[in-house]
């Protein structure tokens, strides 16, 4: 009896050294496996840890195209992947906003909405015509800082115009209601052009207010008419959003706008337009939502609001309008009498070297579409240039680009 009870123990004893083996069998083949990987395998192991393990996905990092492939028909699986750390086009170093964008370029080369790009040998030249750089070039993370603490030095001062909505006032949104911010450099301040990098203004509403302001930005980048500016694309193209914080203790709220390095730009006069998501009382026939309100009748007074501070925030760059005009006539007179257009090739790459700078800080497009021609508008408003002008003058600097230059040509859509 006691033998066939060790006889049947030595049963399950086994099975356990056999299941041990195959354990530790497939122990030996993972380890041969893992050592047998290249150093390619191994990073690119890493990297998909790294880099493709987001949002509860997971997915595998191709080096070649510097991405995620992600598992399961999803793109969210993706991390930021750093930037490139090199010489020549590569970053110095990357930005502390997005560690995706470069922070910093190596010499010989400029920071251009995240990447760095080869600068012209005139850049040092157009500086005479153009101040582009300045000393308030700030890290986005320096100019956030600066705009919370409302810093003297980025106030633009603009003339606030309005015949819907005084400021300081209660006012009903129901209707659409507009105000500009002017700088009418065109008759005060001729010899600067302007930077916009960031707006604020302070919103107050009633208590127990569900009203949700709604705005719509056009900018004028060099004055025009209304058809010649463009609408801020908020939350589009990697183009920021409105930031909304409520002030302790208030019913007031601070609206900020950073559009930072990447997204700074040309502005002579900003358009508002203020509507709201909130579905209000259909306004009667005869009324226009005009005129004072009535702050004593409890079923309207939820309904309004006012604006206490409306603030551009900015830079100006000193312009030499003669210095500049002088060279596109140069370049215009060539032209039109037939002759080598080229044969003053430091006036050519002078003009394509601000044209180029000009251009790359218009507002983002849909993929495919081309960028809106800045530079174009800076002819016709500033240097009031007629409209055959500023043909002769682009198609002049397009042919010297690509029949010398043997470059090709980004295309621009026309604005003003």
């Amino acid at each position: 009896m006691i033998r066939k009870v060790k006889e049947t123990a030595s049963i399950p004893l086994a099975q356990e050294w056999r299941c041990q083996d195959l354990k530790q069998s497939r122990t030996d083949l993972k380890s041969q496996a893992i050592l047998g990987m290249t150093i390619q395998q191994w990073l690119a192991r890493v990297q998909s840890l790294l880099y493709c393990n987001e949002n509860g996905f997971w997915g595998t990092f191709l080096e070649s195209q510097r991405s995620c492939v992600c598992h399961g028909s999803t793109t969210l699986c993706q991390r930021p992947i750093p930037c490139i750390i090199g010489g020549n086009n590569s970053c110095a170093m990357c930005s502390l906003a997005n560690i995706s964008l470069c922070g910093s370029c190596n010499k010989g080369y400029k920071l251009y909405r995240g990447r760095c790009e080869p600068q012209n040998v005139d850049s040092e030249r157009s500086e005479q015509f153009i101040s582009f750089e300045t000393d308030l070039d700030f890290q986005d993370l320096e100019l956030k800082y600066l705009l919370q603490k409302m810093d003297s030095r980025l106030y633009v001062h603009t003339t606030f115009i309005s015949n819907e909505i005084r400021l300081d006032t209660f006012f009903d949104p129901r209707w659409r209601k507009r105000m500009s911010l002017t700088l009418k450099s065109n008759k005060n301040r001729m010899d600067f052009i302007h930077m916009v990098i960031g707006m604020s203004m302070r919103i107050c509403q009633m208590r127990n207010s569900s009203l949700d302001p709604m705005f719509f930005v056009y900018v004028n980048p060099f004055s025009g008419s209304h058809s010649e500016g463009w609408n801020m694309p908020f939350g589009e193209f990697g183009y920021p959003r409105w930031e909304k914080i409520r002030l302790q203790n208030s019913q007031c709220y601070n609206w900020t706008l950073l559009l930072g390095n990447r997204w700074k730009t040309f502005f002579e006069t900003v358009h508002i337009y203020l509507r709201s998501r909130t579905r209000l009382p259909t306004l009667l026939r005869n009324e226009t939502g005009q005129g004072p309100v009535d702050l004593s009748d409890p079923s309207k007074r939820q309904f309004y609001i006012k604006i206490s501070d409306v603030q551009v925030f900015g830079y100006s760059l000193r312009f030499n309008a003669d210095l500049l005009r002088s060279a596109v006539q140069q370049v215009n007179q060539s032209y039109t009498q037939g002759g080598q257009f080229y044969s003053s090739s430091s006036v050519m790459l002078l003009l394509l070297d601000i044209r180029d700078r000009i251009n790359r800080l218009a507002p983002p497009v849909a993929p495919g579409k081309p960028q809106l021609d800045l530079f174009s508008c800076m002819l016709k408003h500033r240097l009031k240039l007629t409209n055959s002008e500023i043909i002769r003058v682009n198609h002049a600097l397009d042919l010297y680009n690509t029949e010398i230059l043997k470059q090709s040509d980004q295309m621009t859509a026309k604005l003003c």
